[in-house]
């Protein structure tokens, strides 16, 4: 019935559908009686195809189904008092990682996390007692004992921590089986993550903070960040969140250029930015503004050119242009495309001008009326890599006027 349907649907065109009978696992069965005119049995012949091609059919599903029941009728004919119809299904996968997806922190990021707690003797509960911390994440009632006198862990973890906290080691919950820190699923170990640098956990900002650092350093690289949702007294909470990956690479290359520059200022400027672009479009571009005017100062102050403390960004990069001589003038003209050089390189530097407008439009910084639509995250992810652009090209030509790399011809 199946190789009949599909050389039909093959011979009508309906190449998806025959493709799904042929390449379908089928399976059939009894769903259906119905007594009317001496009875009907309904059969379903269930197709099971691979959850990536199940997800991938999507509103498809039921005209393709609808095209082969169709066929089905056609070959068992009005004579037969049975019905068949067809269904398209995911099918069930056997895999001993599943749990570890592409989308998975992996174990040796997790590892490099925990080993860094233990080489600054990190307290992981901060100024709370460790049975509180847990409580926030786990219901310790429903997770057994190691001791036979207690029957959670509530009570064995109070014993060996909190009554005799020499019992086990500071770092005894990285390790633990109960709690799945290193190999269980990955909401649950951002959730401790985050609780570690929760205000109530450890109200210090600025070792909260540098915390955070650590553990972004190692989950960026797979995907995921530590980014602060609010303020509880005046101290940020911070939320996992996965990244984008265009957004990451702009991301990275900044972080490149503040430290080949070694613009401390400049990588808090990178945190918020990544923090900012798709949960506060209108931060992340006047963030975008001040990244590009920490990048001018610094490049200024390395060559020892003076800036006025009232310099506007436009200001900078025009010193800084004239400094690096980023619009060449030394193009011979019989060069092909120089013309099209020059307007590269002039469109570049002129390109921060119109990112102060952006933020003097959408960006943090002024008041707005009841009318005001801000932008969506694209736009603050365009402000974002024209900023990065022009650091990344003004840092290279910057070291590369350093090393005496590059022959600059005089305007």
């Amino acid at each position: 019935m199946l190789a009949t349907a599909a050389l039909m649907l093959t011979a009508e065109g309906m190449a998806e559908s025959a493709e799904i009978l042929r390449t379908a696992e089928p399976a059939i069965e009894e769903t259906g009686f119905d007594n009317w005119n001496g009875g009907t049995t309904i059969w379903t012949i269930y197709l099971y195809v691979e959850p990536e091609r199940f997800v991938k059919l999507g509103d498809r599903r039921e005209l393709l189904e609808d095209q082969i029941d169709t066929r089905f009728k056609s070959i068992v004919g009005s004579d037969s008092r049975d019905w068949y119809g067809a269904k398209i299904r995911p099918q069930l996968q056997k895999s001993a990682n599943w749990r570890e997806s592409a989308a998975e922190i992996p174990e040796h990021t997790r590892r490099n996390i925990f080993d860094g707690f233990r080489i600054e003797n990190v307290a992981w509960a901060g100024r709370i007692d460790e049975v509180a911390f847990l409580a926030r994440i786990f219901d310790l009632a429903k997770l057994p004992s190691t001791d036979s006198r207690f029957g959670d862990a509530a009570g064995d973890i109070w014993q060996h921590r909190v009554n005799n906290p020499e019992d086990w080691s500071d770092d005894w919950i990285y390790g633990d089986v109960r709690f799945r820190l290193l190999n269980g699923p990955s909401d649950i170990f951002i959730r401790f993550l985050c609780e570690m640098v929760h205000p109530v956990v450890r109200p210090d900002r600025n070792e909260a903070l540098q915390l955070v650092q650590h553990i972004n350093d190692q989950l960026r690289p797979v995907g995921w960040t530590l980014a602060e949702e609010e303020k509880i007294a005046g101290r940020p909470r911070f939320i996992g969140r996965k990244l984008s990956g265009q957004g990451q690479r702009h991301v990275s290359r900044a972080r490149s250029v503040a430290d080949a520059l070694d613009a401390g200022w400049m990588q808090k400027e990178i945190e918020r930015l990544e923090n900012a672009v798709d949960r506060d479009p209108a931060l992340a571009i006047g963030t975008a503004k001040e990244l590009v005017e920490s990048c001018c100062k610094s490049i200024l102050t390395k060559r020892n050119i003076p800036y006025s403390t009232g310099a506007t960004l436009p200001d900078l990069t025009k010193a800084l242009a004239k400094e690096l001589k980023l619009v060449p003038e030394g193009i011979p003209d019989q060069a092909r495309g120089a013309e099209t050089v020059r307007l590269i390189l002039r469109n570049l530097s002129s390109l921060t001008s119109y990112l102060a407008e952006l933020r003097g439009l959408y960006g943090t910084g002024h008041g707005r009326d009841g009318k005001h639509r801000g932008l969506e995250p694209r736009h603050a992810r365009l402000a974002v890599a024209s900023a990065v652009a022009f650091i990344d090209f003004a840092t290279e030509t910057h070291q590369a006027r350093q090393t005496g790399s590059e022959k600059v011809e005089p305007g």
